[in-house]
């Protein structure tokens, strides 16, 4: 199998990466900047811009089976107008050049954010009801896709994925922020009350999961990527702090909860768990 990765630079894109090539997946990073990889690994890199892809592109991509498309910027500014302004109409371009040139299986990295503000449990079939723009950029070239399928012969996998945490996360993320407030020998990490329920899981978990959905090369429409148990904030750092060690003090109640996400929130798993197995 030949897998073409997009987004291979940024946080989820990295342990994909090394997940395939682990696996010994011959791969294809496509990319607008191909001097951040190593030229010693693996992987080939072709230089692309999905913005303005090109001509005889399946053929550029190296006549992949697969593409595992994670790019998308913008990030992580969720209320901005570029989201679906100018990343839809070029995303759903480039997906739609990629299929009508020859490309049999995509799986495109969705965003539990779709779903919006509701709360509880929230399975694939829950009608998605986004609040910010990129949620509604996402939600709509989901949309897109699915439409596109009856016109042009091709598997789509759409991988919602919830919450995640590990190395190399975006500094502005909640794990990386705690991370840097032990590091810089703070003695108190403010947070919010932390009552909030999410849905959370390692990146590393997330990364097996995208190559095992990729490996599948069939239309398994949406699936949540998620751990389908509900964990509070507060427990949640408190294990980070158990777990690696960290000496510093919880100082709970000094942020408002956001006011983009119900206060408790996760993922069903079933139907992950049907096709890849136990995460």
């Amino acid at each position: 199998m030949k897998v073409v990765l997009t987004g291979a630079s940024g946080f989820i894109g990295g342990y994909v990466l090394a997940e395939l090539l682990d696996r010994g997946t011959d791969v294809v990073v496509a990319t607008r900047n191909p001097g951040v990889f190593d030229t010693n690994q693996q992987a080939k890199v072709v230089t692309l811009d999905i913005s303005a892809p090109g001509e005889d592109l399946y053929d550029r991509l190296d006549r992949p089976d697969v593409l595992i498309h994670l790019a998308w910027d913008g990030l992580p500014n969720y209320h901005s107008l570029h989201h679906f302004e100018t990343e839809l109409p070029a995303q759903y371009h480039f997906i739609k050049k990629a299929v009508e040139s020859g490309l049999s299986s995509v799986v495109i990295a969705g965003t539990c954010f779709e779903y919006g503000m509701q709360a509880g449990e929230l399975t694939e079939k829950t009608i998605c009801q986004p609040e910010n723009a990129y949620a509604l950029a996402k939600d709509t070239l989901r949309r897109q896709l699915q439409l596109l399928t009856k016109t042009t012969s091709f598997n789509l996998t759409w991988a919602r994925l919830f919450y995640m945490y590990g190395s190399r996360q975006q500094s502005n993320s909640l794990f990386a922020q705690l991370r840097s407030a032990v590091q810089r020998g703070d003695k108190v990490f403010n947070m919010s009350k932390g009552e909030q329920l999410r849905d959370y899981l390692p990146v590393e978990t997330v990364a097996s999961a995208l190559v095992k959905l990729s490996e599948r090369q069939n239309d398994a429409d949406i699936v949540n990527i998620c751990s389908g148990k509900p964990v509070s904030i507060r427990a949640l750092v408190e294990s980070w702090l158990e777990h690696y060690g960290w000496d510093i003090q919880l100082n709970l109640g000094y942020y408002p909860y956001p006011d983009y996400e119900p206060l408790a929130f996760w993922g069903s798993t079933d139907k992950l768990v049907k096709l890849v197995g136990a995460m």
